[in-house]
Protein backbone atom coordinates (compact mmCIF):
# COMPACT_ATOMS: atom_id res chain seq x y z
CA UNK A 1 0.00 0.00 0.00
CA UNK A 2 2.92 2.38 1.09
CA UNK A 3 4.08 2.20 -2.98
CA UNK A 4 0.40 2.83 -3.98
CA UNK A 5 0.28 6.09 -1.84
CA UNK A 6 3.74 7.11 -2.57
CA UNK A 7 3.00 7.12 -6.64
CA UNK A 8 -0.37 8.97 -5.93
CA UNK A 9 1.76 11.71 -3.72
CA UNK A 10 3.68 11.89 -6.79
CA UNK A 11 1.05 12.54 -9.12
CA UNK A 12 -2.19 13.96 -7.84
CA UNK A 13 -2.44 14.57 -4.45
CA UNK A 14 -1.73 18.07 -2.27
CA UNK A 15 0.71 18.13 0.38
CA UNK A 16 -1.71 18.41 2.93
CA UNK A 17 -4.07 15.35 1.65
CA UNK A 18 -4.98 13.08 4.06
CA UNK A 19 -2.64 10.75 6.08
CA UNK A 20 -1.53 7.32 5.05
CA UNK A 21 -3.48 5.65 7.26
CA UNK A 22 -6.69 6.82 6.55
CA UNK A 23 -5.86 6.84 2.79
CA UNK A 24 -5.33 2.88 3.71
CA UNK A 25 -8.82 2.57 4.61
CA UNK A 26 -10.67 4.24 2.07
CA UNK A 27 -8.34 2.60 -0.39
CA UNK A 28 -9.14 -0.88 1.20
CA UNK A 29 -13.23 0.01 1.06
CA UNK A 30 -13.37 0.62 4.62
CA UNK A 31 -13.53 4.09 5.24
CA UNK A 32 -15.20 6.15 2.29
CA UNK A 33 -13.03 9.50 2.19
CA UNK A 34 -13.81 11.79 -0.63
CA UNK A 35 -10.69 13.66 -1.45
CA UNK A 36 -9.71 17.18 -2.87
CA UNK A 37 -7.18 17.52 -5.53
CA UNK A 38 -6.30 20.74 -4.48
CA UNK A 39 -4.77 21.69 -1.36
CA UNK A 40 -5.98 24.10 1.92
CA UNK A 41 -3.46 26.83 0.00
CA UNK A 42 -5.95 26.79 -2.93
CA UNK A 43 -2.84 25.09 -5.20
CA UNK A 44 -3.54 22.12 -7.27
CA UNK A 45 -1.45 19.41 -9.32
CA UNK A 46 -3.83 17.01 -10.79
CA UNK A 47 -7.04 17.47 -13.22
CA UNK A 48 -9.29 14.25 -13.80
CA UNK A 49 -11.45 14.58 -17.21
CA UNK A 50 -14.87 12.19 -16.87
CA UNK A 51 -16.04 10.60 -19.59
CA UNK A 52 -20.10 8.77 -18.63
CA UNK A 53 -21.97 6.40 -20.19
CA UNK A 54 -24.74 8.23 -22.32
CA UNK A 55 -28.41 7.18 -22.39
CA UNK A 56 -28.56 5.88 -25.99
CA UNK A 57 -25.11 5.55 -26.85
CA UNK A 58 -23.41 2.51 -28.26
CA UNK A 59 -21.90 1.01 -25.03
CA UNK A 60 -18.78 1.50 -25.45
CA UNK A 61 -18.99 4.75 -26.77
CA UNK A 62 -18.05 6.75 -23.94
CA UNK A 63 -14.79 4.59 -24.15
CA UNK A 64 -13.94 5.25 -27.68
CA UNK A 65 -14.53 8.78 -26.89
CA UNK A 66 -11.77 8.75 -24.01
CA UNK A 67 -9.17 6.89 -26.52
CA UNK A 68 -9.85 9.83 -29.13
CA UNK A 69 -9.08 12.82 -26.64
CA UNK A 70 -6.24 10.68 -24.72
CA UNK A 71 -4.70 10.34 -28.16
CA UNK A 72 -5.34 14.18 -29.68
CA UNK A 73 -3.93 15.38 -26.41
CA UNK A 74 -0.88 14.07 -26.87
CA UNK A 75 -0.29 13.75 -30.40
CA UNK A 76 -1.51 17.89 -31.14
CA UNK A 77 -0.24 19.25 -27.62
CA UNK A 78 2.35 17.01 -26.73
CA UNK A 79 1.10 16.14 -23.12
CA UNK A 80 2.34 12.74 -21.31
CA UNK A 81 0.12 9.92 -21.30
CA UNK A 82 -2.34 9.98 -18.80
CA UNK A 83 -3.32 7.28 -16.21
CA UNK A 84 -6.92 5.94 -17.49
CA UNK A 85 -9.58 4.81 -14.25
CA UNK A 86 -12.72 3.18 -13.96
CA UNK A 87 -15.04 4.63 -12.20
CA UNK A 88 -16.91 1.49 -10.25
CA UNK A 89 -20.30 3.14 -12.04
CA UNK A 90 -20.79 4.03 -15.48
CA UNK A 91 -17.58 5.96 -15.91
CA UNK A 92 -13.89 6.45 -17.56
CA UNK A 93 -11.69 8.91 -16.47
CA UNK A 94 -8.33 10.60 -17.67
CA UNK A 95 -6.31 11.75 -14.72
CA UNK A 96 -3.97 15.03 -15.67
CA UNK A 97 -0.59 15.33 -13.85
CA UNK A 98 1.18 18.71 -13.13
CA UNK A 99 4.71 18.83 -12.23
CA UNK A 100 3.94 21.98 -10.22
CA UNK A 101 1.06 23.41 -8.40
CA UNK A 102 -0.57 26.23 -10.21
CA UNK A 103 -3.60 28.26 -8.09
CA UNK A 104 -7.19 26.09 -9.21
CA UNK A 105 -8.75 28.76 -10.68
CA UNK A 106 -5.68 28.63 -13.68
CA UNK A 107 -6.20 24.71 -12.91
CA UNK A 108 -9.88 24.81 -13.98
CA UNK A 109 -9.12 27.23 -16.54
CA UNK A 110 -6.95 25.01 -18.32
CA UNK A 111 -9.18 22.56 -18.17
CA UNK A 112 -11.92 24.17 -19.32
CA UNK A 113 -9.72 25.65 -22.33
CA UNK A 114 -9.13 21.73 -22.90
CA UNK A 115 -12.38 20.90 -23.03
CA UNK A 116 -13.61 23.35 -25.51
CA UNK A 117 -10.58 22.42 -27.95
CA UNK A 118 -11.42 18.83 -28.04
CA UNK A 119 -14.02 17.40 -26.31
CA UNK A 120 -16.67 19.83 -26.15
CA UNK A 121 -19.74 17.62 -25.49
CA UNK A 122 -17.95 16.94 -22.13
CA UNK A 123 -20.08 18.91 -19.01
CA UNK A 124 -17.41 19.99 -16.28
CA UNK A 125 -18.39 21.39 -13.14
CA UNK A 126 -17.20 24.97 -12.34
CA UNK A 127 -14.82 23.66 -9.25
CA UNK A 128 -14.15 20.35 -10.70
CA UNK A 129 -10.35 21.21 -9.43
CA UNK A 130 -11.86 21.65 -6.79
CA UNK A 131 -14.69 19.25 -5.94
CA UNK A 132 -14.00 16.32 -3.73
CA UNK A 133 -13.62 13.21 -5.63
CA UNK A 134 -13.86 8.97 -4.99
CA UNK A 135 -10.23 8.46 -5.37
CA UNK A 136 -9.13 5.43 -7.09
CA UNK A 137 -8.66 2.38 -5.78
CA UNK A 138 -11.59 2.50 -3.89
CA UNK A 139 -15.35 0.94 -3.10
CA UNK A 140 -18.21 2.31 -5.35
CA UNK A 141 -20.98 2.97 -2.34
CA UNK A 142 -23.79 2.61 -4.09
CA UNK A 143 -23.17 -0.04 -7.01
CA UNK A 144 -20.62 -2.03 -4.86
CA UNK A 145 -17.73 -2.56 -7.53
CA UNK A 146 -14.13 -1.15 -6.96
CA UNK A 147 -13.12 2.04 -8.98
CA UNK A 148 -9.53 1.23 -10.14
CA UNK A 149 -6.71 2.55 -12.30
CA UNK A 150 -6.18 -0.08 -15.20
CA UNK A 151 -3.90 -0.56 -18.16
CA UNK A 152 -5.51 1.14 -21.37
CA UNK A 153 -5.41 -1.72 -23.43
CA UNK A 154 -8.20 -3.33 -21.01
CA UNK A 155 -10.67 -0.38 -21.32
CA UNK A 156 -12.87 -2.53 -23.77
CA UNK A 157 -13.70 -4.89 -21.37
CA UNK A 158 -15.33 -2.35 -19.05
CA UNK A 159 -18.02 -0.98 -21.23
CA UNK A 160 -20.49 -2.26 -19.92
CA UNK A 161 -20.00 -2.79 -16.77
CA UNK A 162 -16.79 0.09 -15.14
CA UNK A 163 -15.68 -1.62 -12.06
CA UNK A 164 -14.26 -4.35 -10.14
CA UNK A 165 -15.83 -7.06 -8.42
CA UNK A 166 -12.81 -7.26 -5.88
CA UNK A 167 -10.51 -5.19 -4.89
CA UNK A 168 -7.40 -4.22 -7.19
CA UNK A 169 -4.12 -5.44 -6.15
CA UNK A 170 -2.17 -2.13 -4.41
CA UNK A 171 1.02 -3.17 -5.94
CA UNK A 172 -0.86 -4.18 -9.38
CA UNK A 173 -2.66 -0.21 -9.08
CA UNK A 174 1.17 1.23 -8.39
CA UNK A 175 2.61 -0.11 -11.35
CA UNK A 176 -0.11 1.43 -13.68
CA UNK A 177 1.12 4.65 -12.57
CA UNK A 178 4.96 4.37 -11.90
CA UNK A 179 6.15 4.75 -15.43
CA UNK A 180 3.78 8.31 -15.71
CA UNK A 181 5.02 11.65 -16.07
CA UNK A 182 3.64 14.87 -15.02
CA UNK A 183 3.39 18.21 -17.08
CA UNK A 184 5.80 20.23 -16.98
CA UNK A 185 5.57 23.92 -16.41
CA UNK A 186 6.88 25.42 -19.45
CA UNK A 187 5.17 22.51 -21.29
CA UNK A 188 1.61 23.83 -19.09
CA UNK A 189 2.43 27.20 -20.09
CA UNK A 190 3.14 27.11 -23.47
CA UNK A 191 -0.24 24.44 -23.90
CA UNK A 192 -2.33 27.52 -21.60
CA UNK A 193 -2.00 30.05 -23.57
CA UNK A 194 -1.76 28.23 -27.03
CA UNK A 195 -5.62 27.16 -26.26
CA UNK A 196 -5.70 30.95 -25.05
CA UNK A 197 -4.96 32.04 -28.14
CA UNK A 198 -7.09 29.01 -29.84
CA UNK A 199 -10.30 30.80 -28.35
CA UNK A 200 -9.43 34.00 -30.09
CA UNK A 201 -9.59 32.75 -33.25
CA UNK A 202 -5.95 32.34 -33.50
CA UNK A 203 -4.60 28.75 -35.15
CA UNK A 204 -3.20 26.61 -31.79
CA UNK A 205 -0.58 25.16 -33.92
CA UNK A 206 1.21 28.36 -34.24
CA UNK A 207 1.83 28.53 -30.40
CA UNK A 208 2.57 24.77 -30.44
CA UNK A 209 5.00 24.05 -33.40
CA UNK A 210 8.18 24.49 -30.83
CA UNK A 211 6.54 21.86 -28.47
CA UNK A 212 8.80 18.75 -27.63
CA UNK A 213 7.42 15.57 -28.69
CA UNK A 214 5.08 14.03 -26.35
CA UNK A 215 6.27 12.67 -23.16
CA UNK A 216 4.92 9.06 -23.46
CA UNK A 217 5.88 5.82 -21.46
CA UNK A 218 6.75 3.37 -24.08
CA UNK A 219 4.12 1.11 -25.25
CA UNK A 220 3.31 -2.50 -24.43
CA UNK A 221 4.77 -5.16 -26.94
CA UNK A 222 0.78 -6.24 -27.37
CA UNK A 223 -0.28 -3.09 -28.28
CA UNK A 224 1.57 -2.84 -31.77
CA UNK A 225 -1.80 -1.81 -33.51
CA UNK A 226 -1.33 1.35 -31.73
CA UNK A 227 -0.55 4.22 -33.77
CA UNK A 228 2.81 5.75 -32.10
CA UNK A 229 3.60 4.96 -28.41
CA UNK A 230 1.96 5.67 -25.35
CA UNK A 231 -1.66 6.18 -27.57
CA UNK A 232 -4.74 4.06 -26.05
CA UNK A 233 -6.39 1.28 -28.22
CA UNK A 234 -9.99 0.88 -28.66
CA UNK A 235 -9.22 -2.92 -27.49
CA UNK A 236 -7.15 -5.85 -26.83
CA UNK A 237 -8.03 -9.44 -26.72
CA UNK A 238 -8.10 -11.16 -23.32
CA UNK A 239 -4.91 -12.78 -23.96
CA UNK A 240 -3.36 -9.99 -24.57
CA UNK A 241 -4.44 -8.42 -21.56
CA UNK A 242 -3.32 -11.44 -19.12
CA UNK A 243 0.35 -11.94 -21.24
CA UNK A 244 1.01 -8.48 -20.31
CA UNK A 245 -0.29 -8.27 -16.56
CA UNK A 246 1.68 -11.18 -16.14
CA UNK A 247 4.85 -9.73 -17.59
CA UNK A 248 3.94 -6.96 -14.63
CA UNK A 249 3.58 -9.74 -11.90
CA UNK A 250 0.15 -8.45 -11.76
CA UNK A 251 -2.46 -11.67 -11.48
CA UNK A 252 -5.62 -10.78 -12.85
CA UNK A 253 -7.99 -12.58 -10.44
CA UNK A 254 -9.45 -9.34 -9.31
CA UNK A 255 -12.27 -9.82 -11.90
CA UNK A 256 -14.15 -12.53 -13.70
CA UNK A 257 -12.83 -13.35 -16.98
CA UNK A 258 -15.05 -13.28 -19.95
CA UNK A 259 -15.02 -15.16 -23.33
CA UNK A 260 -11.79 -13.83 -25.25
CA UNK A 261 -15.04 -12.92 -28.29
CA UNK A 262 -16.00 -10.37 -25.79
CA UNK A 263 -12.65 -8.55 -26.75
CA UNK A 264 -12.45 -9.07 -30.69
Amino acid sequence: MQKLIAELMRLYLPADAPPADVLTLHMLGQRNVPISLTGGDGQTRAMMIPFRKTKGAESDAHWLRLCEVANTLQESLGLPAPAVSISGGDAYYLWLSLATPVPADRAQTFLERLRDAWFPEIELDTDAVRAPIALPPCLHPRTGKWAAFIHPGMGASFADEAGLDMPPPPLGQAAFLEGLESIGDEQFERVFQALGAGQQNKPVSSFLQNAPAPVAAPAPSFLQRAPAPGLLLKDATLEDIVRHLHAMNIEPTFRHLLPSDRYD
